[in-house]
């Protein structure tokens, strides 16, 4: 284990709030050089947790979007034949074409292992790949090494990057996967904390448009028929749109009308749902 990493710690961020059980287990899997498995709806902060923690700890966030066509050999390196294959016609560039290093590009894993210092890893949405993937990958960040085979050379890790993986829960993970990692459950927040989450991004708001803003929200959440519930991103965005309104009144919250609907239901089934839904509020 390398020096200091159990006197590291992790307490938020500027703009994320933290409860105590959420701490500990980042701060365990950071101690026990752990991937640190989170799962939750989308919404949730679990991909803003990765940011919080690179902030908080003064390291560089590198970001492997996993896509459901995505081999683990992508986010290892890529060999750029390609190029090469120009530089052989054209022999106009400085790279020697006979070294095949030098055409050889790292992918966001290779990325943190051969960072001179300390990152976060994020791998968010893990359950878009298949199992191959997810087992092969954890193999790798078992090992903290991985193989270029078309130079046969090793690349281990010079640090090991803190490790956060996403999961929006949509597809079932292995057991050896799970069995590798620590997890938690990031549950949607209650209205208290959510009122909280508000009060970080407007340290300024009126307790009047906290109240009726996340009362309103959390009362959208629950209309039936919403296929995509809005989420603490568009709540946020949503009370910016009515604080930069100058003929916004919170009394119209009350009344049950929601201006900039259109903020907080992205897909227009739901837009329509909500519509219907909330003539009935006023009714």
């Amino acid at each position: 284990m390398e020096e200091g990493i159990q006197t590291t710690k992790f307490n938020g961020a500027s703009q994320y709030v933290l409860d105590e059980e959420l701490a500990k287990i980042v701060n365990i899997s950071i101690a026990l050089e752990m991937p640190l498995l989170l799962k939750g709806e989308p919404g949730t902060g679990k991909t803003m947790l990765a940011h919080a923690i690179a902030e908080a700890l003064g390291m560089r966030l590198i970001v492997l979007n996993v896509k459901s066509s995505m081999k683990l050999i992508d986010a290892l390196y890529q060999y750029d034949t390609l190029t090469r294959l120009n530089d052989s016609r054209f022999g106009d560039s400085k790279r020697e074409v006979s070294n095949i290093e030098e055409y050889i590009r790292m992918g966001k894993i290779g990325q943190a292992f051969v960072s001179d210092e300390r990152v976060v890893l994020l791998i968010d949405e893990i359950d878009k790949a298949d199992t191959d993937f997810q087992d092969d990958m954890l193999d790798v960040l078992d090992q903290m090494e991985f193989d270029i085979i078309e130079i046969d050379k090793t690349i281990p890790a010079r640090n090991r990057p803190v490790i956060v993986i996403t999961s929006n829960a949509k597809k079932d993970l292995s057991d050896p996967f799970l069995g590798r990692c620590n997890f938690h459950h990031i549950a949607f927040p209650e209205p208290e904390m959510m009122r909280r989450i508000v009060q970080v991004h407007f340290s300024d708001i009126s307790k009047d448009l906290l109240d009726s803003a996340v009362k309103t929200f959390y009362r959208l959440r629950e209309i039936k028929g919403i296929e995509k519930k809005p989420a603490t991103r568009e709540l946020i965005n949503w009370i910016r749109a009515l604080r930069s309104d100058s003929d916004f009144k919170v009394k119209d919250l009350v009344k049950g009308e929601v201006p900039y609907l259109g903020v907080l239901f992205k897909k227009s089934p739901d837009y329509v749902v909500a519509q219907s839904a909330i003539a009935r509020f006023k009714m």
